[in-house]
């Protein structure tokens, strides 16, 4: 059997849609932070409790999300001749950016949480977070193209966004007096994704649409995590091959959906995606005779129920926006999708004004349950900021 996909790159809308859904709920369950008496089941479970919340599920959603994009921004690239090199180099680039942001959030975060700053630093959590912010969208924005001064000044630009950077990175001290901790460089949302990317990407650069070589690596990965969990390893790897296992669980339906996206092979598509997803589900659920659920100890049971509940969303998704052409249902939500980067950051430039301004929303808003409506109109207005954002040549682009 010829395992070996005739992909074509073609756009599907799904994508976009299961990026969007996937990053307005990550803005969702980030802002319980500021609500009172959550429902336990809709955050994220504690180390070495037995439970999947809500929150617990968005994350490997947004790394199934990276994998079924690398596909088609790998073939596009290579359509276009780009040269190996070339495709390397901007591999290389993105995940740099992101262990960069990841590195900055993440003492961000920690001192929010647990440090706090130290006077001695000259300025407070809520400029780091706003001057961070800003330094990133001057690096990293996608400036359009232009030539003469225009150029030389988003350069400029750029040289500034770095200054900014170098500047809060020398100066920061935390509560305990100790400068950004490079030590924490692997872990956090956006480091975390960038080490992904870069592992799944090379490896689909150097098989590309071998879609048997890709499932061999996804078991490689959920057996590495086996062997990882049951002697207690901890590598430099973040994840230890759990958070790989989702982007790699992406890129192969990316490649189905390559094989059998067209109108006569419909149906075979739906058939694979719905069996592969129950059949995670199912074992999944029978591995949790061994292992407990768990996000934060990526075990098992957590792997598999999560690519089950991913694939059976994202064929709903490709059924519901590709087949039956409904995508316009989800225009208020398509910044998210096609500028998840800037909607991912700019909640840390929001509530670091909020801080600055004393801003503390009334009892009746932040409690159960208009505090959830109160975080999703959250979500939805960093989404419209990001649109407005968009529409002045603002967005991130790594």
């Amino acid at each position: 059997m010829n395992t070996t996909i005739d992909f074509k790159f073609t756009r599907i809308a799904s994508i976009d849609v299961f990026r969007a859904i996937t990053m307005m709920f990550m803005i969702f369950v980030n802002d319980f932070f500021t609500d009172i008496d959550v429902p336990h089941w809709l955050e994220h479970a504690k180390v070495g409790e037995d439970l999947l919340g809500f929150s617990d599920v968005i994350f490997p959603a947004f790394l199934f999300a990276v994998g079924l994009s690398i596909p088609f921004a790998l073939e596009k690239r290579i359509t276009k001749g780009d040269s190996f090199l070339k495709i390397g180099w901007h591999i290389t680039s993105r995940t740099i950016a992101l262990i960069v942001m990841g590195l900055f959030t993440l003492n961000y975060l920690f001192s929010i949480n647990y440090t706090g700053i130290s006077v001695e630093s000259g300025i407070s959590i809520p400029v780091f977070g706003i001057l961070m912010v800003i330094g990133f969208f001057l690096i990293w924005n996608l400036y359009p193209k232009a030539n003469g001064w225009k150029k030389h000044l988003f350069v400029v630009l750029q040289i500034i966004g770095v200054a900014l950077l170098v500047y809060i990175a020398i100066v920061f001290r935390d509560g305990n007096g100790k400068n950004i901790q490079i030590h924490n460089w692997e872990f956090g949302v956006l480091a975390t994704i960038g080490w992904t990317y870069l592992s799944c990407t090379l490896i689909y650069l150097i098989f590309r649409k071998r879609l048997s070589v890709m499932l061999i690596i996804l078991a490689a990965f959920i057996l590495f995590r086996v062997f990882a969990y049951k002697l207690h390893y901890h590598g430099i790897i973040p994840g230890n091959g759990a958070y790989h296992s989702f982007t790699m669980a992406g890129i192969i339906v990316s490649l189905l959906c390559g094989k059998y996206g067209s109108t006569d092979k419909i149906k075979k598509l739906f058939s694979i995606l719905i069996l592969s997803g129950i059949s995670m589900l199912l074992v999944g659920i029978w591995a949790h005779r061994w292992w407990i659920v768990s996000k934060l100890d990526q075990t098992i049971p957590f792997i598999l129920i999560c690519i089950g509940i991913n694939v059976l969303f994202y064929a709903f998704l490709y059924w519901l926006t590709d087949n039956k052409r409904k995508e316009h249902w989800f225009n208020i939500i398509k910044p998210a999708g096609t500028a998840t980067l800037t909607c991912y950051l700019l909640p840390y430039l929001v509530y670091s004004i909020f801080m600055i301004l004393n801003f503390k929303s009334p009892e009746l808003i932040i409690k159960f349950p208009i505090g959830l409506i109160k975080s999703m109109a959250f979500a939805l207005l960093i989404i419209w900021i990001t649109a407005l954002l968009g529409k002045i040549h603002i967005k991130l682009k790594v």
